[in-house]
């Protein structure tokens, strides 16, 4: 299948559910503090979607067992929430949202940190929101889908980081992952061409070392930095519309 144009009906029901998940990021913040369990914001994470009729796609996806990734200091991403991992001062951390409202999917994920962290630590957050910005700003129909992980890449290392590859962003919508991938790095005008009504995620991972990721070989699921450095991440679910792009997650307007 290839990447599908969706329809007018199909985009107000990806925007509400992108909104929803947004909001669920804006709810949990004030729960990120010391002391408190990723399983403990997991739960008040699928408690705020179910209560606002929606479903966490992440619980069950794949045999994945909790309701969001949450992934702290050196994990990339799909990080399992545990009542063993207790956040402590300085950590920093990725929660990762994906809603299934009404049959339709948003996605969307941002770094939270636990009191005081180190420069270097802000140094990243603050590059790896900025990939963000920069492949947002790509988005417009009639572009290649390659400048997206070009502006990225390019960026990146010219701050002295690494952009991961071996995860991308991915068309969503009325499927969970669907086509395209979404490359964070890519050779300038290469890929497919971007039309009106595609919707897709840009999620760039940027480590503060090496590229590398591991993926745990007993939970199947937790990518760590091969170096153990720091990782870093933000999310959205985008619409190519006529004039360029709609960030469906935003619910803040921090992309206008």
């Amino acid at each position: 299948m290839g990447i599908i144009i969706k329809t007018p009906e199909q985009i107000e029901g990806i925007r509400k559910s992108s909104q929803l998940a947004g909001n669920t990021l804006k709810m949990i913040e004030e729960f990120v503090k010391e002391g408190v369990s990723t399983d403990y914001l997991d739960k008040i994470i699928e408690e705020y979607i179910r209560d606002h009729h929606a479903i966490p796609a992440t619980l069950g996806y794949h045999g994945f067992p909790k309701s969001s990734c949450i992934s702290l200091n050196e994990v990339v991403c799909h990080g399992i929430p545990s009542s063993d991992t207790v956040l402590r001062e300085g950590d920093i951390l990725n929660i990762d949202i994906t809603t299934i409202l009404n049959s339709y999917f948003g996605d969307t994920s941002k770094m939270f940190t636990v009191g005081n962290i180190s420069e270097n630590a802000q140094n990243l957050i603050d590059t790896s929101l900025h990939c963000l910005n920069l492949g947002i700003q790509q988005v417009s129909a009639g572009n290649r889908f390659g400048n997206i992980g070009f502006a990225i890449s390019r960026y990146a290392k010219a701050k002295g980081y690494s952009v991961v590859y071996e995860f991308c962003g991915h068309g969503c919508g009325v499927e969970f992952h669907e086509e395209p991938q979404v490359e964070h790095v890519a050779r300038r005008n290469t890929g497919a061409i971007m039309e009106p009504g595609m919707t897709f995620t840009i999620e760039p991972m940027i480590n503060e070392g090496r590229s590398r990721a591991k993926v745990d070989k007993i939970d199947g699921w937790t990518a760590r930095t091969a170096d153990g450095k720091l990782s870093a991440q933000f999310e959205h679910t985008v619409l190519v519309t006529e004039t360029g792009v709609e960030v469906l997650t935003d619910v803040s307007g921090e992309m206008n």
